[in-house]
C-alpha cells in the first residue's frame, strides 16, 4: 500500500472502495470482502444510505478500527444540525471517522462546514474535506479561504479523460489530497479501451483498469472505485507491484478531453438541500 500524507500529517491510503449505489446488504459484503483482502480506506456517505451497513461489515471483518481509514459525507439537509456528525457516527457504529466531507455546494455549506470544523476540535473527526464543489468555478478557492481549518481532501470526478490538471495546481499550495471519483470514466468502453492502456496492460501482466488506477496513484489520486465482486475487489486493488515511467505517464496525460461525465447545474446542485435521507429507514 502507498499513502497521501494530509497537510495535517495523517497518513491516507491512496486506494480503497466507495460503496455508492450499492444497497445496505450489497456494501456490508462488498466492505467486509475488501477489508479481508487487505483494503483499509472505505468511502460510504448519509446520502448513500449504508452507512449502518458499513459499520456492520468493519465490525465482522475483525481488522481494528484503527487501522481503517472510514471516510464518509455529510449530506446539505444536515449541514446546520448540530447533531449530524453525532448522528452518523452513531449509524456507523464508531467513536470517530477518519475524513468527513460535505458532499455538495448548496447554498448552505459556509454553515456545513463550521459543524465539521468543531468536530475536528471534539476529536470526533480527524480530517475534513468538500466534495464536487469543483462544479462552481472559483468555489474550491473560496472555501480554502474561508475556512479555520483547510481541507485535507477533496473529492471529485477524475480520471485520463478529465484529470483536473487546473484544479490540482492549487491544491498543491495547500497541500490538500485529491480524491477522485468515477476513475474509471464512468465504465466508458471508449476509455477502458485507449491503446495506450491495452499496450501498457500487455507489458505488465495486467488489466486497462488496473493500468488506470495505477495512472491515478503515481498522479497523486486516491481511488475508491466501486464493485460488489469480490474478485474486482481484488483486482482493483492489486496496483502497488509496479510503476509507470515517466514516458508512459505522458502518454497518459495527452489522453486529456476536459471531459467530465457529471455536469450538476445550479438547479440541481440548489434541489439537493431539499432532499434528505432516510436514516429511519436504513438497515
Amino acid at each position: 500500500m502507498e499513502f497521501f500524507t494530509l497537510n495535517n500529517g495523517i497518513k491516507m491510503p491512496m486506494a480503497g472502495i466507495g460503496v455508492y449505489t450499492f444497497t445496505p446488504d450489497e456494501a456490508e459484503a462488498a466492505v467486509e470482502n475488501a477489508l479481508r483482502d487487505g483494503v483499509r480506506l472505505i468511502d460510504t456517505a448519509n446520502a448513500y444510505q449504508n452507512e449502518r451497513a458499513t459499520g456492520r461489515a468493519i465490525r465482522k471483518s475483525g481488522v481494528k478500527r484503527e487501522d481503517i481509514f472510514l471516510v464518509t459525507k455529510l449530506w446539505p439537509s444536515v449541514y446546520e444540525d448540530e447533531n449530524a456528525v453525532d448522528d452518523t457516527l452513531r449509524r456507523l457504529g464508531t467513536d470517530y471517522v477518519d475524513l468527513l466531507f460535505l458532499h455538495q455546494p448548496t447554498d448552505n455549506w459556509q454553515a456545513g462546514y463550521r459543524n465539521i470544523e468543531k468536530a475536528v476540535k471534539a476529536g470526533k473527526v480527524r480530517s475534513i474535506g468538500i466534495s464536487n464543489f469543483d462544479v462552481f468555478p472559483g468555489l474550491t478557492e473560496s472555501a480554502v479561504d474561508f475556512a479555520e481549518i483547510k481541507p485535507q481532501t477533496v473529492q471529485v470526478e477524475a480520471h485520463p479523460y478529465y484529470p483536473q490538471t487546473e484544479l490540482k495546481k492549487l491544491l498543491k499550495k495547500y497541500g490538500i489530497g485529491l480524491m477522485a471519483w468515477y476513475p474509471l470514466g464512468h465504465g466508458d468502453k471508449a476509455l477502458i479501451e485507449e491503446p495506450v492502456f491495452r499496450e501498457l496492460a500487455a507489458k505488465y501482466g495486467k488489466s486497462s483498469a488496473q493500468i488506470i488506477l495505477r495512472w491515478h496513484v503515481e498522479s497523486g489520486n486516491v481511488v475508491i472505485p466501486g464493485s460488489r465482486n469480490p474478485r474486482h475487489i481484488r483486482d482493483n486493488f492489486d496496483i502497488f507491484d509496479f510503476a509507470l515511467t515517466d514516458e508512459e505517464m505522458e502518454k497518459i496525460a495527452s489522453l486529456d478531453k476536459s471531459l467530465r461525465y457529471y455536469n450538476g447545474t445550479p438547479e440541481q446542485i440548489a434541489g439537493f438541500k431539499a432532499w434528505a435521507p432516510d436514516f429511519d429507514a436504513q438497515k
